[in-house]
């Protein structure tokens, strides 16, 4: 059974394949996100892009926050290039609440759509629950962007099981629903199976988006194999994916199940960490891994042309039941 159809994201029209692009690393040594990767030639995103394309991948997720609009500008530029027809893919961003009221998302909505040069984004999402406002200010505020046409549709970012809820309720005020939760969701972070998180989305019809799906690049394998990469990563990168010797010594028996299951598929161990978080709690999860390099974005698309099965599914969530 393949993976690569499309997933009805919550209670939306949008259908999204399981694995979609994160465009954090296309912010181009801007911003605290830019320091952490290289910052990448035009050519470059454009031949990431086109892979992920090629290989089934249908939408792409960025943020304000990504190098302050960096990210968004390299993303339009790159479908221009390329020339993408808009109705073809699905652009989900989000907006930055820390130190900002929810009066900013109607007042900053045009720099984003400039941006990314649409006249509508099709899941706008609340970035994370830290701000001056409330939930129920900030939702008011996303369904007058829905009114206005300026959206489509309303996700958040983590947020907890009851910031959830409270998003939920607010909206159905308005007639509207919330589509999505964006959370950090791998193999080495399962906290959302324990503090409620998937249990209301499921209650409640809402898609999660898992992002870091590969442990930040613990799970690829590369740093067990040559530890000595992790001193050519900058202060920044180590430190935002705990790349050191506890965490190497503490994820080797998942990475080394890994490679055995990715031996048996004749696949990397990549995708076999992939392939388990779009598939172990069934469509309800999605996935956006990133990709500084054509050869990761072409290994990223190539998850969704196979499926676990049962029992490797239940191997991998057991190996990884500490996490």
């Amino acid at each position: 059974m393949r993976s690569n159809y499309l997933r009805r994201l919550g209670n939306s029209d949008l259908l999204v394949s399981p694995v979609g692009l994160g465009c954090l690393q296309f912010s181009r040594g801007k911003g605290i996100s830019g320091i952490m990767w290289p910052s990448l030639r035009r050519e470059q995103i454009n031949d990431i892009v086109k892979a992920s394309i090629e290989g089934g991948i249908n939408w792409f997720d960025t943020a304000e926050l990504y190098g302050w609009g960096e990210s968004e500008k390299a993303l339009s530029r790159s479908l221009n290039d390329l020339q993408i027809p808009r109705n073809e893919i699905v652009i989900a961003t989000k907006w930055w609440p820390l130190l900002r009221t929810a009066a900013s998302l109607s007042a900053t909505i045009e720099k984003r759509l400039s941006a990314l040069s649409t006249p509508k984004i099709d899941l706008y999402q609340i970035h994370n629950s830290f701000s001056f406002s409330s939930i129920s200010r900030e939702m008011k505020e996303m369904a007058k962007l829905v009114e206005q046409e300026k959206i489509k549709y309303i996700g958040v970012s983590n947020f907890s099981a009851n910031a959830m809820r409270k998003a939920h309720k607010e909206l159905s005020k308005y007639g509207l629903t919330l589509v999505s939760n964006q959370v950090n969701y791998s193999l080495l972070k399962r906290h959302i199976e324990k503090n409620g998180v998937l249990d209301t989305a499921q209650e409640l019809g809402i898609s999660l988006i898992a992002y870091s799906p590969l442990g930040r690049g613990l799970l690829t394998g590369k740093f067990h194999d040559n530890p000595d990469l992790i001193n050519r990563r900058s202060i920044f990168r180590r430190y935002y994916a705990s790349l050191n010797k506890k965490k190497l010594k503490k994820s080797s028996p998942v990475v080394e199940a890994l490679k055995s299951i990715a031996h048996k598929y004749q696949v990397t161990p990549s995708q076999i960490a992939l392939n388990w978080v779009i598939n172990v709690q069934g469509e309800i999860m999605v996935s956006i891994p990133g990709a500084t390099k054509v050869g990761q974005a072409s290994d990223n698309a190539g998850t969704m042309n196979f499926e676990l099965s049962v029992d490797d599914l239940g191997y991998l969530s057991e190996v990884s039941s500490s996490f």
